[in-house]
Order: C-alpha cells, then sequence, then structure tokens
C-alpha cells in the first residue's frame, strides 16, 4: 500500500488519540449546568470576550488544559461577556476574563484576569 493511501487513516489515529482523552467544551447551557452540577461532575466556566486581550491570553492555556487526559471527565463552559448577561448575573461576575470551577455543583475557584499560564493551571485543577 503506498504512503499517500495511508495517511489518512494514520491521520485519523492520531488525531483521535490526541482528543481521546480531552474533556468537553462547550457554550453555556443552564440545564446542561444543571445535570453535570447535579451528577456530581466539574464545571468550570469560561467568560469571554473576542475583544478582550486577557481573554486571548487565556483561551490557549484552557484549551490546552483542557486536552490532558486529567481532565477527560471535565466540561469547560464559555459565556459570551457581551451576549450574556444574565448568565453573567446569576454567576455574580462583572468582568469578562473570569474563570470559574466548580466540583459537584459548588464553587470551589474563581479568578478575574489572570494571564499567568501556571495560576490558570492551577485554578483549572481544583475541578478534578
Amino acid at each position: 500500500m503506498k504512503l499517500t493511501r495511508m495517511m489518512p487513516s494514520a491521520l485519523a489515529a492520531l488525531l483521535f488519540s490526541m482528543t481521546a482523552f480531552a474533556g468537553t467544551t462547550a457554550p453555556f447551557d443552564q440545564k446542561m449546568f444543571d445535570d453535570l452540577a447535579h451528577t456530581g461532575k466539574p464545571v468550570i466556566i469560561s467568560v469571554r470576550a473576542p475583544w478582550c486581550p486577557i481573554c486571548k491570553v487565556q483561551v490557549p492555556v484552557e484549551d490546552s488544559v483542557m486536552k490532558s487526559d486529567a481532565f477527560k471527565d471535565v466540561t469547560l463552559m464559555t459565556v459570551d461577556f457581551d451576549s450574556q448577561k444574565d448568565i453573567l448575573k446569576e454567576l455574580n461576575v462583572s468582568k469578562q476574563s473570569a474563570i470559574l470551577v466548580y466540583k459537584s455543583g459548588r464553587e470551589v475557584g474563581r479568578s478575574i484576569g489572570d494571564k499567568n499560564k501556571d495560576s490558570i493551571e492551577t485554578l483549572m485543577k481544583k475541578a478534578i
């Protein structure tokens, strides 16, 4: 078999292996959050804005952490700062670049405006 014929399946296997243990990332949904909290699943909420320079630093860190095996059972939910004001009020968040960590439905950590990779990772690890 030629190498070019093997590449698509090899690439598919590589991509699958890279995401097989990744946690889930989804837009915030109250019902999903309530269901996860009810079952004791960990949730991280990331409040973002496309114009926010701090968010642009945080997002790649969050994405990288969520790809690790330790976070395979964690759900990262994103909230748009500009369009989801009702959710921000419920979460008691007044600024973008907020990261909130929940374990068994209870908030166990929060930060706002953190650009430090190590402290973001440390905060997110509170979920597991």
